[in-house]
């Protein structure tokens, strides 16, 4: 009978994990080439579903103004950072069994 192992929770944030119904990379590769530049440089792992969302609605609001796009994504991302406590000043600096570095 095979060993089981305990898989580590993902400790680098607090919020919920989710799983991908479709290949990310062909997703990605579809997306338009402005968003795929600012998720280049993103700080969290955006699904392609969630971040073409965003980016289309944000164009709507915004008249197709790219930057103001941009912009909007990146306080999308601001907020969901501050929901995050690990990244917080004051967040715990371990997680339930894991040492720091």
């Amino acid at each position: 009978m095979p060993k089981t192992t305990l898989r580590q929770p993902n400790c680098r944030s607090s919020l919920a994990a989710r799983r991908r119904t479709q290949d990310p990379m062909a997703a990605y590769d579809r997306l338009p080439p402005e968003l795929r530049g600012w998720l280049a440089q993103a700080a969290l792992p955006w699904s392609a579903r969630s971040a073409l969302r965003v980016w289309q609605r944000a164009l709507q609001r915004f008249s197709g103004d790219t930057d103001a796009a941009k912009q909007h994504l990146s306080r999308c991302e601001r907020n969901t950072l501050t929901r995050d406590r690990l990244h917080m000043p004051d967040g715990p600096a371990t997680c339930a069994g894991v040492r720091p570095l």
